[in-house]
């Protein structure tokens, strides 16, 4: 029994040590921001670090690979990450991923920046539909990349020119020049760079213990697939014409289908509407189109004001969004995509309304009224009285011309059920 004690002691201390280790080990909650940053994006990125502050993490690691996105949701990103009580690495992986953009102003956030080889990050000159934006539009977006590098200690001048003039940088260039802390070519090489290293955050100094980690995955919820949907351009243009045709459809050949999805797709599109950024004059052009098609159902213009409604619209939903930061090929394949949307779907409604409008017309002359105009021809007639043959139909007719069965007669007007007609003659 004696000799047994110092084994079982050994062991005993062995399993403490091992116990230890696994409690040590540092807990790393990590989110990937791959493709367009939209507000799925910014609903992801916010649910991991609520999933870091329940879980008591070391760190949030976010994963870039991205073209750029939505100005609004970047900002709710880089804002999450500034105001965040747990240490925060940005980092742009695997090789061969980029951080353009949008993406630049979230990698150059984290308190510990980083990269792979063969990534690259900046190219942050804002754009728009018809060519570069507004200076006041690049000098807020330079200032703002500006004042995000000096919270963070990274060169000011690398941030602003990222916007100012589309500099783009390779994994080893922006290390260089300070723009990020460390590059590694895998997430483990990453936590054995950075550990042991300080980091200020909400100005307390801590220290990164990354000996062993525990990485724990930040799934996507429900919440930001929807909204990534919604929040999309190109889907949110397509809900807002769907919804205002339908509309417009129901109103004026009331059912129940057109109005309902009608109003289900145009509460949906202002949904994704909410959190992107509008231009006016793209309203301003789709409300004209609007007003066209109206003037077109109500006055006969043979289509003139229809095809201007359809014009108008179009324009309108091209130049409707003003969203500097999307990616580069956004406002190249966007216009060509909803201009072919667009000129199909208000192409065969706006027709099927003036069809529609026409047919309405047409059944509002009934009886005598339609009939105002037309030929017939004379069965018989007697003292001022007769049956005529019209469009197919006997009719009881009244005329002050002496008539004689044969003779061609028009149609000049009704008293109840009785035409009154005159003689036809050519002219």
């Amino acid at each position: 029994m004696a000799r047994m004690l110092p084994v079982s002691l050994v062991m005993f201390l062995l399993l403490s040590l091992l116990s230890a280790e696994a409690v040590e080990a540092a807990k790393v909650v990590e989110v990937d921001i791959k493709g367009d940053i939209n507000e799925g994006t910014a609903i992801q990125v916010s649910n991991a670090f609520k999933l870091a502050e329940e879980v008591n993490a070391d760190a949030v690691l976010i994963v870039i690979d991205t073209p750029g996105g939505l100005v609004t949701s970047m900002k709710s990103i880089v804002t999450e990450i500034l105001q965040s009580d747990i240490p925060v690495i940005t980092y742009v992986h695997p090789p061969g991923a980029f951080s353009a953009s949008a993406g630049s102003f979230i990698l150059i956030s984290g308190h510990i920046a980083a990269m792979s080889n063969g990534t690259s990050v900046g190219a942050a000159t804002p754009i728009t539909p018809i060519g570069a934006a507004e200076n006041k539009t690049i000098n807020y977006l330079a200032n703002y990349a500006k004042s995000i590098a000096e919270v963070r200690g990274r060169p000011v001048d690398i941030a602003e020119r990222f916007v100012t003039e589309g500099l783009s940088l390779t994994a080893r260039e922006a290390y260089e020049k300070g723009v990020v802390d460390v590059i590694a070519d895998s997430k483990g090489e990453l936590f054995s760079k950075i550990n042991g290293k300080e980091v200020d955050v909400n100005g307390r100094k801590i220290v990164l213990h990354f000996e062993t980690v525990e990485i724990v995955k930040a799934e996507k919820p429900l919440k930001a697939s929807i909204f990534e949907i919604l929040s999309n351009p190109q889907t949110a243009s397509i809900l807002f014409l769907i919804g205002l045709y339908g509309l417009i459809f129901g109103l004026t050949s009331p059912g129940v289908l057109p109005e309902t999805i009608g109003a289900i797709c145009l509460i949906l599109s202002l949904i994704g509407l909410g959190v992107l950024s509008v231009n006016l004059l793209g309203i301003v052009l789709i409300l004209l189109g609007i007003l066209f098609l109206i003037a077109e159902l109500m006055t006969p213009t043979y289509g003139i004001l229809g095809i201007a409604s359809i014009l108008c619209v179009t324009l309108g939903a091209i130049t409707l969004f003003n969203e500097p930061l999307m990616p580069k090929d956004f406002y190249t394949t966007f216009p060509t995509l909803i201009a072919g949307i667009v000129l199909g779907l208000a192409g065969i409604v706006t027709f099927f309304l003036i069809k529609i409008a026409q047919l309405r017309k047409v059944r509002k002359k009934v009886g005598g009224e339609a009939l105002v105009g037309e030929r017939g021809e004379v069965i018989s007639f007697q003292n001022g009285k007769g049956f005529a043959k019209v469009r197919g139909e006997i009719w009881t007719f009244e005329s002050e011309d002496e008539l004689k069965p044969g003779d061609k007669i028009v149609v000049v007007g009704r008293d109840g059920l009785i035409l009154r007609v005159k003689r036809f003659e050519k002219k």
